[in-house]
């Protein structure tokens, strides 16, 4: 059970403390940051944390405790800060985020970061891998569950569909697949670079159940999350967000993919985001 259990009110103001944070980190960090990739998940990482996931920092010992993978790894600064809020890691160590011998690279990296389960960066091997550990997980007759949250752009990557028949042939329906569909990646729009669209049916062809959300609207992340069945297939959540969500001078635009918030844009972000 997740220790929080937060309401949806609640997750919302928790929401907009990350997304605060977010703006701080990587403003304060020496090697940039993926500003728009971190805000666009910040509602399906809050909900996961603060409502969802059988995790806490006193139980990561558990076998029995769910795992998350954050696939898309270029988005750990937003990761971080919600570690941070949940209480797997000091919120004194975002001000170091990138820097010389930080406990947060950019990356997750496992033996660094209290609360990572897998390092991830190398785009297209944090679903195989979770793949592998959801198999482990029913051949063991575990309860857990594993969540991945892959980016849209990183389905170009073939591997994705390797492991998606894999984890339809086996049946792993403790598996949970959360696409961050933002439909932007470092160069544009993902239709023009890579078209992955029909999402949809591509995950159904190859035998997985799919569920689509608003993933900005921490109402409808909630509901779809909850409302999963385990029914024989892993399950695919596809989130449709925008890049950059939350502040108005930085969502939907592709530039913000490695740009960091300047001195007085980190005032005006952080304005946007007080709480109501």
């Amino acid at each position: 059970m997740n220790p929080f259990m937060l309401t949806v009110a609640e997750l919302e103001k928790k929401a907009r403390a990350v997304r605060r944070r977010i703006i701080v980190l990587n403003a304060q960090s020496p090697a940039g940051g993926h500003t728009g990739a971190d805000l666009s998940q910040v509602e399906l990482l809050t909900a996961l944390y603060f409502r969802i996931l059988n995790c806490a920092p006193q139980n990561m010992a558990s076998d029995e405790r769910d795992i998350y993978i954050q696939s898309k790894g270029h988005a750990v600064g937003g990761y971080y800060c919600v570690l941070a809020e949940a209480g797997f890691i000091p919120v004194e160590w975002l001000s170091t985020y990138q820097h010389a011998d930080s406990h947060l690279p950019g990356h997750p990296v496992r033996h660094k970061t209290p609360g990572i389960e897998l390092n991830t960066g190398a785009l297209g091997h944090g679903l195989p891998v979770a793949v592998g550990i959801a198999l482990a997980a029913k051949r063991s007759n575990s309860t857990r569950r594993i969540f991945v949250v892959t980016g849209d752009g990183e389905l170009a990557e073939g591997s994705n569909w390797e492991a998606a028949l894999v984890a339809a042939h086996y049946q792993l329906d403790n598996l949970i697949i959360i696409n961050d569909k933002n439909s932007l990646q470092l160069a544009g729009p993902t239709k023009e670079i890579m078209n992955t669209d029909p999402l949809d049916a591509k995950w159904r062809a190859f035998g997985l159940a799919v569920t689509e959300c608003n993933g900005n609207s921490m109402q409808d992340v909630v509901d779809t999350l909850e409302n999963l069945k385990p029914n024989g297939k892993p399950n695919v959540v596809i989130a449709h967000t925008t890049k950059g969500a939350g502040v108005s001078f930085i969502q939907g635009r592709a530039e913000w993919h490695h740009r960091v918030p300047k001195e007085d844009e980190v005032e005006l972000a952080l304005e946007e985001l007080k709480d109501e």
